[in-house]
């Protein structure tokens, strides 16, 4: 199994935007075959999204999916920082 989290940093004037294409990209990713999963949480403009998949396969055709490919172009100028993404792995 495969951890992910990703830090997505909105700004504030972009809260409500980007909280929709988030909340479309998980809808749609949480559909796909390998996700076992894609939970969202929120601290005011910070979105976090705790991830697990099944294999690097399926990781991969996550990351070629339209829908993550057309959020991470359309986020990018709403973001107040770079999408920060930690592949990890559980310890205890």
């Amino acid at each position: 199994m495969i951890s992910i989290t990703a830090i997505i940093k909105s700004k504030h004037e972009n809260l409500i935007e980007v909280q929709n294409m988030i909340t479309h990209l998980v809808t749609e990713t949480r559909k796909e075959a390998a996700c076992i999963r894609y939970d969202l949480h929120t601290n005011d403009t910070v979105f976090i999204i705790w991830e697990e998949w099944k294999d690097q396969i399926g990781l991969d055709i996550h990351n070629n999916q339209p829908y993550l490919i057309d959020f991470i172009s359309k986020s990018e100028t709403l973001l107040a920082a770079p999408v920060q993404v930690y592949k990890t792995v559980q310890i205890l």
